[in-house]
């Protein structure tokens, strides 16, 4: 960590070429009380990246930020408040603390905090922006996390580890038994400490394999931000055996969608079917990757239009977690009808249709846009049709 980093005029520079072009920057190649331009354009380029991501730290004076890939790893202020709001208690340890966006959030649902990092210099910027950030019950640990609870007879209130995905032989990896730390070897340990653990894995970790490699799961949390699949969260209780709470959530700049049931409903549910009515329903990526599909049919009262389309209608507007549209026109898959009742320019979505959006608008000469969706599908008879719909806020 070079301090130099953190003197006025540096951080003045730093602040006033964020929007500037990276290339000329390095080319300019200046250098400022001691530090090089690498440096000063390093922290340019992770800056930048906080400025969404990361709004109170790019919003704080004296920040010190890491390497951009550390930045691109870490938790978003959306999901690290996500599940900080999930768990609460007197003492919660991060064992793989990273940059310690989860630890600050922890650090208000908690009174003691304690962030493990055995990358020498990020915990020593965790601890400078900590107290940049008026943090004062978080303590920043250079150390391995497991061997640091090996090492101490502290028992916790919860145990969270987010385990890394990159491991230097197979590269990036998404089995939980390949990331470092390996949590199947080591939960019966981790559960020696604690009775409660959180874990937070990959989006691209399928479900069943996650189930199959840990025990004791409680409930699972697939967390999207504005329609994208950023995390999946493990809670893990000692001594639970059984069903598995599922919750989808999609979080929105003024809302959260959430769903929630238990893993084995799904097989069991039943669910109904219909031709086309008033309004149709496109579930958020959150339900595709739980995969209840049936169920959100039975819970809410939607008919599927198809058993493999995943798209649902109903007579009534209902709420649902995923988008909302109001049928206008439905068309049948004819060429001469589409290209004399649909929009030229239009947002065209394919759900289990034989074509691709690429070729269904050089096909039928739509332009990308408007306020007109056409939901090319195929309906409960199989046949292909065109739903041309006005999107409901």
């Amino acid at each position: 960590m070079n301090k130099n980093i953190l003197h006025t005029e540096v951080q003045t520079y730093i602040n006033s070429h964020l929007n500037d072009d990276i290339t000329k920057l390095l080319l300019k190649g200046k250098s400022i009380h001691n530090v090089n331009t690498k440096a000063i354009v390093e922290q340019i380029e992770a800056k930048r990246k906080c400025k969404t991501k990361l709004p109170t730290w790019f919003n704080t004076n004296d920040i010190y930020f890491p390497n951009k890939l550390n930045i691109e790893q870490t938790s978003s202020e959306t999901t690290a408040k996500y599940k900080s709001e999930l768990i609460s208690g007197n003492r919660i340890i991060d064992i793989t603390g990273g940059f310690g966006v989860d630890c600050y959030y922890f650090s208000k649902q908690f009174s003691h905090v304690l962030h493990c990092e055995i990358n020498n210099e990020l915990s020593q910027i965790v601890a400078h922006n900590s107290k940049q950030l008026k943090t004062s019950n978080i303590d920043i640990i250079e150390t391995d996390g497991l061997e640091f609870i090996s090492n101490n007879d502290i028992t916790y209130d919860w145990i969270y580890v987010d385990p890394s995905r990159r491991h230097q032989q197979k590269g990036k990896v998404f089995f939980l038994e390949d990331c470092l730390p390996n949590i199947p070897e080591n939960l019966e340990f981790l559960f020696s400490k604690t009775e409660q653990i959180m874990i937070k894995t990959s989006p691209l970790l399928d479900i069943s394999i996650g189930l199959k490699e840990l025990k004791h799961v409680e409930s699972i949390h697939i967390v999207s931000v504005k329609n994208e699949v950023k995390e999946l969260l493990w809670i893990l209780k000692k001594e639970h055996i059984g069903n598995v709470e599922t919750t989808a959530v999609n979080i929105n700049t003024n809302n959260k969608e959430l769903f929630t049931f238990n893993l084995n409903e799904e097989q069991f549910a039943v669910p109904t079917y219909s031709q086309p009515l008033s309004f149709l329903y496109e579930p958020n990526v959150s339900i595709y990757k739980s995969g209840a599909f049936k169920l959100i049919s039975t819970k809410l009262k939607a008919d599927k239009l198809h058993s493999n389309s995943h798209l649902y209608t109903s007579k009534d507007l209902i709420t649902f977690p995923g988008r909302r549209f109001k049928i206008d026109k439905i068309i049948p898959y004819n060429k001469k009808l589409i290209k004399k009742e649909c929009q030229k320019k239009a947002n065209i979505t394919i759900r289990n249709f034989p074509e691709s959006v690429e070729h269904v608008r050089k096909k039928f000469e739509i332009k990308e846009g408007g306020e007109t969706y056409l939901f090319f599908t195929t309906n409960l008879l199989n046949e292909k049709i065109v739903l041309s719909c006005t999107k409901v806020d």
